[in-house]
Parts: C-alpha cells; structure tokens; sequence
C-alpha cells in the first residue's frame, strides 16, 4: 500500500503515457517507465501517473488531453517510428488540433544520417511532426523526437528513449531534489499497519509507503519515506526504524537511499 500525502505545489508534476499494442500484447517488456521516474526524481520532478494506451488515435487522444491539463508535464514513449502503426505523430496532433507535416529541420537530420539514396519515403514518415513542434535530439538515431508545449514525444526503443531523455530533462523545471529512505526489517506489514498509518498521518508533506516481501519463506516489509523535507525525512524514517525494532531488532535503514 502507499500513502499518497504530498501535494506540494512547488513540486513540478509529471505523467509518462506509454504508448504500443506490443507493450498491452506481452510481447515487449517496457523498461522505459523506471529510467524515465528515476530521472525525473532527481531533478525533483515528481512523477504522478502512468498509463498504457494502444495505437488508437482516440485513445491516444483522450489520454494525452487529459494528463496534459493535470500535470505539469507529460512524457510519452512509442509510436513514431517508419511504420504504418506508428500514429503517435498524427495523435499529439489531434489532441492539439494541430496539422501533421513534414519537418525541415528533422527533414536534415534524417538527410544527414541516411544521405540521399537511403531516405526512403518509409524513413520520411519519422520527420513527420505537428507544425510547430520543437524537435527533441536524439543522438543514437537521428530521427528526432518532438515537443507541443507540455508534452514530450519520446522513441519507444529504451536506449533511443534515454538519450532523448536527457536532453527533455535539461529544459525541464527542476523541483526540490526528492530524497527517499527505506526501512527494511523481517517484520509482517499487518503488524505495524496502524502505527505506520499514524505516522503518515502526522507527516503529511511525505510519501510513506509499505512493501511487502518474502526471503527464504520468511516474510518482511520495506517502509519507504519520499520527500523534499529533509528535516521530516528524518524524523519519520528514525519513527519508523524504532516503530520496526519492535518486532525485528536487525531491522536497518538503507542509508544509500539518503544519509541520516
């Protein structure tokens, strides 16, 4: 369970939409939601919701319209390669009510990397983007992501993503640094459920959640506390470690999360 408290306005808001049948299908693994909230909490944005969509223009759509007025920034992955199914380009249009052409300066890119005998009218199609798009760099590939005014178009391809990645997150505005401390014990999440749930109570500005586990069949939990408070990180993690030394003595904190 996780506790869901923190509403801290000067704390920049994001959602990731992933964005492919493949993913839905089982086919393909998504790895990019992990890289892309890691990134994201150490420049202090705070990642607020993901969703799944397939390649239908409506539905794509519908999502993007929506986590675009609720967050402050959207984040998307998949769906603007080559190929007839890759309509991510033409969908951020619509949402925006912008027409889809061909970009020039992505036109170059692809121009540059292919050269002139190589750029089929297939590669073509990835320097398609709604009019006045800003162009994202990709290093890796050439074909360039894209920007309409909060969202963020990405590639699906994970080491595509994360170099675009890096230069999304240059431009963003960076919050307070989210720091995050674990407390982990053999200890049954039942038995310190209504302690803990006073103490997220009383640190409200914090995201306490509980995890879970089970090692050699015996079963323990990690409490992990999230925050930009540094003072109530550690005044709510040494309550927790004591609350969790109740029941396990051996129960620790992990330091490498954020130094007490």
């Amino acid at each position: 369970m996780s506790s869901s408290n923190t509403d801290n306005v000067q704390t920049p808001t994001a959602a990731v939409l992933i964005i492919g049948n493949e993913i839905l299908s089982g086919r393909t693994q998504d790895v990019n939601l992990n890289a892309i909230a890691i990134k994201l909490a150490e420049i202090g944005v705070r990642l607020s919701e993901a969703r799944v969509v397939p390649d239908i223009q409506e539905e794509i759509v519908n999502a993007v319209n929506t986590l675009r007025q609720r967050y402050t920034y959207v984040l998307t992955t998949g769906g603007i390669g080559p190929t007839h199914d890759d309509i991510t380009a033409d969908s951020i249009g619509a949402a925006f009510g912008l027409a889809v052409a061909e970009n020039p300066a992505a036109r170059d890119r692809l121009l540059r990397s292919y050269g002139a005998e190589n750029l089929t009218p297939a590669r073509l199609r990835m320097a398609r983007t709604p009019v006045g798009a800003e162009l994202i760099d990709n290093p890796v590939s050439a074909a360039p992501g894209f920007c309409v005014e909060n969202v963020y178009v990405m590639a699906g391809v994970p080491n595509i993503m994360r170099a675009m990645l890096d230069n999304v997150v240059a431009g963003l505005k960076h919050g307070p640094k989210i720091h995050s401390v674990s407390v982990s014990g053999f200890v049954a999440e039942s038995l310190v459920a209504a302690a803990l749930e006073d103490i997220a109570r009383r640190y409200g500005m914090l995201d306490i959640g509980s995890y879970p586990w089970v090692r050699s069949a015996r079963h323990g939990t990690a409490l992990v506390s999230r925050g930009t408070d540094q003072d109530a990180l550690r005044k709510a993690s040494a309550e927790i470690l004591a609350l969790m030394q109740q029941f396990d003595a051996q129960a620790s904190i992990n330091e490498a999360s954020f130094p007490l």
